[in-house]
């Protein structure tokens, strides 16, 4: 699927990862490059697991800053709707952040909202870094140890790699309808019930 050297491969996961990873709410896997290229002992483990953590983050850095400076990124009504969850991510800052990195959500739903708010840049890079750390390792050695045992039953009749790039676009289109479908959602209603305090204007939490 990825026929690359390993000199090319390096510099490919890096631009695959850092632009994939600047697209704010379009969730573009490119995860499955890294777990690819993980397969088999072409390249080295650890130098994909770091690349591909810095380059993440350093991308979402650069969102976060976005969003910090105030710049409209998102629609100031679906701001609106999302000030309460701006709220309750800011008071779990770190934390929120951490968990974002560190799993395969559209992570740019919790790191816009903290830029927004204004949250500690040093401590979003900290936690955001860690947080790649943990899913890039995880997707590298699951990988790596498991990911011919895992992939070949279902690729082993396929001559035609045609197939899987459809499911990787469908994967896309699903994570980006679930993003869209999380925005437009009225989190004033929805944390009111669990986490009043997020209704209050004057809380700067």
């Amino acid at each position: 699927m990825f026929p690359f050297a390993p000199e090319v491969g390096y510099l490919s996961l890096a631009l695959v990862n850092f632009f994939g990873s600047l697209v704010p709410f379009v969730p573009l896997p490119a995860f499955l490059l890294l777990a690819t290229m993980s397969v088999g002992d072409q390249y080295d483990l650890h130098i994909l697991a770091i690349l591909s953590a810095v380059t993440a983050t350093v991308a979402k850095q650069i969102i976060f800053y976005v969003s910090y400076g105030g710049r409209k990124i998102i629609k100031e009504e679906t701001r609106k709707r999302m000030r309460p969850f701006e709220r309750l991510v800011k008071r779990y800052g770190a934390g929120a952040a951490f968990f974002a990195a560190a799993t395969p959500i559209p992570d740019d739903l919790v790191y816009v909202p903290l830029g927004l708010a204004k949250y500690n840049p040093k401590r979003f890079f900290i936690a955001t870094l860690t947080g790649k750390f943990v899913l890039s390792y995880s997707i590298v050695f699951i990988s790596h140890y498991l990911g011919l045992s895992l992939v070949e039953p279902f690729l082993e009749n396929i001559d035609d790699a045609t197939p899987v790039y459809i499911g990787i676009i469908v994967f896309g289109g699903m994570m980006t309808a679930v993003v869209v479908l999380l925005l437009r959602l009225d989190w004033q209603r929805i944390l009111g019930k669990f986490a009043p305090w997020t209704l209050d204007e004057n809380n700067k939490d």
